[in-house]
């Protein structure tokens, strides 16, 4: 019987082994796609207690919470909870998410940021209370540590284009700060032309650009506007949070005339949201291409299922699950739409839902090339999928119809600052998926060969992939 979490721990072979500690253990993180603070990076912030660090903000461990049986004040705060109650409440519930990452997880974070190797539990609660809290006193652990201790390079934030970015800014101007914090450009909110938000993001973006928008014209130069301005602070990455893909053969005059209707206050109909969406998003594509970026999609979530907890906590707080709308045909209408204009930029796609793991991996060879490795991407198990089980498949299926070796690997796509144990996490699954390799006799025993891609993956890739340190001239690469 092996020991819990062992320095050995999911490695189940020699090469395994070899792979982690010898080639992927010391490989520097980016993390190009998150949802930390700039603020609180900015402003290198401590955190008041063990809960604010590991609890506030993260919905993973909400929705264990609450089918724990938690109650809510426990979970999100309010009513008068105490941190410690709060804490001592996870500490009960994480006992019962063996199976789940979330056990793994938060044993990973424990050991690695705590130095506590205390298996959590009701019993263990006040001592991690304790030890953890007097950690977070210490100099090193504010935000800015424990990225810097993480071993972080890039940090990309997630920004609307009408962030005004001064904490980017101000950090850029800094003296070695020991890792870069770029922007990462998300206009979903110019999207989702059936949302109360619109309008009023409309006259918001108006307002940060500095251009009237009158009409769709200069509602898309107010974007480009937006996108240069990105660029120049560092920015090399979009992203666009796709419930469904939408495609549909519309003209610029169309989407003009639905992009009107909406900012008058009328609502759309699903056909010319589509339409909309598809103009959009293909003008979008256009700008990435010029200045060299690269473009996310996140496709099928279902977002905000509960009505009554969404009118009460608002988005993001655990109430989301997996989707099911068609995507490949939308998807490759799309791709190709800019790929006949020679104007489709680098691309990772990633799907909430595995059904459609096949259909990225076999989707992203129609539209590699331009003598840029890995160009189109299958992006990571996100969210529900990146448990062991779920980056086993979306690598597998990687490595089955296309090149698991050009893989830009890992992102924690999280709020916590603790979350940079999930690399340890996936990067030892990443070794021992390439180690049973070796030892079912299907790859040759030659760890420096294997051991290069395990550093591509990990790293050496996404370094390349994403030009973070490109001329911050516009379309320079």
């Amino acid at each position: 019987m092996k020991p819990f979490m062992d320095e050995d721990f999911m490695l189940h072979s020699s090469t395994a082994q070899t792979l982690y500690h010898d080639y992927a253990k010391k490989m520097p993180i980016i993390d190009y796609h998150c949802h930390l603070s700039p603020q609180l990076i900015y402003e290198n912030h401590r955190f008041r207690s063990l809960t604010e660090a590991w609890i506030d903000g993260d919905h993973y461990k909400w929705r264990a919470m609450r089918a724990n049986g938690v109650r809510e004040e426990l979970i999100t705060g309010g009513g008068g909870a105490s941190d410690y109650d709060r804490f001592l409440a996870w500490a009960k519930t994480v006992p019962m998410t063996l199976g789940n990452p979330l056990f793994h997880w938060s044993h990973l974070e424990l050991r690695r940021i705590f130095g506590i190797d205390d298996i959590i539990s009701e019993k263990t609660a006040p001592h991690i209370w304790e030890q953890a809290n007097a950690r977070l006193a210490e100099d090193d652990m504010t935000t800015r540590g424990l990225i810097k201790s993480s071993n972080v390079q890039v940090v990309c934030t997630t920004d609307d284009p009408t962030d005004t970015l001064e904490y980017h800014i101000k950090l850029s101007k800094e003296d070695a700060p020991g890792f870069r914090m770029l922007p990462s450009f998300r206009p979903d909110k110019g999207l989702e032309i059936n949302r109360d938000t619109f309008v009023p993001w409309v006259a918001k973006l108006a307002e940060s650009s500095g251009i009237t928008i009158s009409d769709y014209d200069s509602f898309l130069k107010a974007l480009e506007s937006r996108a240069q301005f990105f660029h120049s602070v560092g920015g090399r990455v979009s992203d666009h949070a796709l419930d469904y893909v939408p495609y549909a053969e519309t003209t610029q005059e169309e989407a003009g005339a639905i992009f009107l209707k909406a900012l008058q206050g009328s609502g759309v109909s699903r056909e010319e949201e589509v339409k909309y969406k598809t103009f959009t998003l293909l003008h979008l594509g256009k700008i990435y291409a010029r200045l060299g970026w690269a473009m996310q999609y996140h496709i099928n979530a279902q977002r905000n299922n509960n009505t009554r907890m969404f009118q009460t906590l608002g988005p993001d707080t655990g109430y989301d699950s997996i989707g099911d709308a068609p995507l490949a045909t939308p998807l490759v209408r799309l791709l190709d739409r800019l790929d006949q204009e020679q104007a489709l930029p680098r691309t990772i796609l990633y799907s909430l839902n595995p059904r459609d793991n096949d259909i990225l991996a076999a989707l992203i060879g129609s539209f590699q090339g331009d003598g840029i490795p890995g160009k189109i991407q299958f992006g990571s198990a996100w969210w529900f999928n990146d448990t062991k089980d779920g980056m086993i498949d979306q690598m597998s299926k990687l490595g089955n119809m296309g090149l698991l070796s050009r893989f830009v690997g890992m992102l924690t796509d999280s709020r916590s600052f603790l979350s940079y144990t999930r690399h340890e996490y996936f990067r030892r699954i990443v070794c021992n998926l390439l180690g049973d390799w070796v030892e079912r006799g299907e790859a040759p025993h030659d760890p420096a060969w294997l051991g290069e891609m395990v550093q591509a993956i990990c790293y050496n890739n996404a370094e390349a992939y994403f030009r973070f340190g490109a001329s911050d001239e516009a379309g320079e690469s």
